[in-house]
């Protein structure tokens, strides 16, 4: 069994109606920084931020229109915290030439002591493309290069080198670099060329709301295709659990969420671990900012340190 970290979507930064809670509607800077605070002190391994530019009137309702741009929200919050990572969960980097999305993650990951983890997606909101420009339909190929010239433009040397069929660049040099040697970039998506594309470039993996069931043969094609690419580097596997409640709740949190003491929570949570996942996002539901941040402490003193008991049974199931 691997070692089980935690980390959390950050509120408030964004607003679909598939996860924010109601409460959120009227938080604003105060709030994220005692949420990022909160996760900082309790152990949390990363807080994320998404990424879009421009919702079309079709999607709004569903969508909202608020999506804080995510470079500006995680170097904000990294000079309020002092040890958490910082990932964009995720950064649509096919948007962007990838010498201004390197130029802006350097300097966060600079700014922030090298916190940052750059995760990437393909991005599904055709009409966003079509407003900066880009070819939406061959948003795959475009993300499939730009995360090889991310991983020159982040790198080590102040002049990076990529010549691609996109895009290419040398003799242009980047100050800062990152304060790390070399940004972790993480895949999203669960989709079979995002989980190629995870498995083959990537340090990471970033399932899109895969039910513990599906997790296995995802995990096994990922295993399988680094294999036969001969990649031996070990790849970070990720998911995102059910909602969360810790104790009984007075009320109504969803039937899917997972509720009760923190060692039958921690129980549950265990077989993420034992599929081979290394890192869990977790949600909580809640009613107010200050129920959150309570959730978030509770998580960290009653669940936290019973994630990576192995001498303790796991269950398969919910």
């Amino acid at each position: 069994m691997v070692s089980l970290a935690y980390g959390m979507q950050l509120p408030v930064q964004s607003q679909s109606t598939v996860y924010a809670e109601p409460w959120e509607a009227g938080a604003g800077v105060e709030d994220l920084v005692e949420i990022a605070r909160t996760a900082d002190r309790s152990g949390f391994d990363y807080i994320a931020s998404c990424d879009h530019v421009a919702i079309p009137r079709r999607l709004a309702d569903a969508m909202s229109t608020t999506w804080y741009d995510p470079v500006a929200t995680l170097s904000f919050l990294a000079g309020v915290t002092e040890r958490v990572r910082l990932l964009s969960h995720v950064a649509i980097v096919g948007l962007r030439h990838p010498l201004v999305t390197a130029k802006q993650y350097a300097t966060l990951d600079h700014l922030s002591g090298g916190r940052l983890v750059l995760g990437v997606g393909a991005g599904h909101v055709q009409e966003e493309f079509e407003a900066l420009g880009v070819d939406f339909a061959r948003r795959g190929a475009v993300l499939d290069e730009s995360v090889d010239a991310l991983k020159a433009a982040l790198g080590p040397e102040e002049f990076p080198v990529h010549k691609g069929e996109l895009f290419r660049f040398e003799g242009l040099g980047q100050r800062p670099r990152p304060a790390q040697p070399r940004v972790p970039i993480w895949v999203g998506g669960s989709s079979a060329p995002a989980v190629r594309r995870a498995a083959l470039k990537g340090d990471g993996w970033l399932p899109q709301g895969d039910p513990r069931d599906r997790l296995p043969a995802q995990i096994e094609k990922l295993r399988r295709l680094r294999a036969e690419a001969g990649i031996e580097a070990p790849l970070t596997v990720g998911a995102i659990t059910e909602p969360l409640y810790l104790g009984e709740p007075a009320w109504d949190v969803g039937r899917r969420t997972l509720t009760g003491p923190g060692e039958a929570v921690a129980e549950s949570l265990r077989a993420y671990a034992a599929m081979g996942v290394q890192q869990i996002q977790i949600r909580f539901r809640s009613r107010t900012r200050k129920e959150l941040t309570d959730q978030m402490a509770a998580f960290a003193a009653e669940v936290a340190p019973h994630l990576n008991d192995l001498n303790r049974p796991t269950r398969q199931g919910v």
